[in-house]
């Protein structure tokens, strides 16, 4: 049989005190943090202003892609067919109409792509530029469609 001394029951009552004290500060803290969200773009338009196309009928495919534009590189001319928008998040993009409309975004800056309407991108910086896409697009369907120039 275990004998239970007053220093003994002392030490076990500061010992609970202190596991208490600990675990109401966690319980404090954790009421403390929030989660927090930022709409970084919304809009029925896109970077050029145009109103954006109602929806494609089909069923529905969401992609998400992180694509990494080196240093002075350029995408070729393309169009997407259905709602395309992305987040830079690293470097800085020129995107360009072939009719010479543009628009720059830098890290942080929420992009709604140009649909139906042909365009390029550029890096412009001196770092790689990335950027998070989100293409609402149909099952099936190609989210990007490349622009082939005719020769004069």
């Amino acid at each position: 049989m275990m004998r239970t001394t007053s220093a003994t029951r002392s030490k076990i009552c500061t010992f609970g005190s202190l596991a208490l004290t600990l675990l109401l500060a966690t319980v404090s803290l954790a009421s403390e943090q929030q989660i927090e969200t930022t709409v970084l773009v919304k809009s029925s338009r896109d970077w050029g202003g145009s109103t954006l196309e109602p929806y494609a009928e089909g069923q529905p495919e969401v992609t998400v892609a992180r694509i990494t534009i080196p240093a002075g590189m350029a995408l070729p001319l393309h169009e997407h067919p259905f709602m395309t928008a992305g987040v830079v998040l690293q470097g800085m993009i020129e995107v360009r109409t072939d009719s010479g409309k543009t628009h720059i975004a830098r890290a942080g800056d929420a992009v709604v792509e140009l649909v139906n309407q042909p365009h390029g991108g550029a890096n412009i910086g001196e770092e790689e530029a990335v950027i998070l896409v989100v293409y609402a697009g149909v099952e099936g369907q190609p989210v990007t469609v490349p622009i082939t120039q005719s020769s004069p």
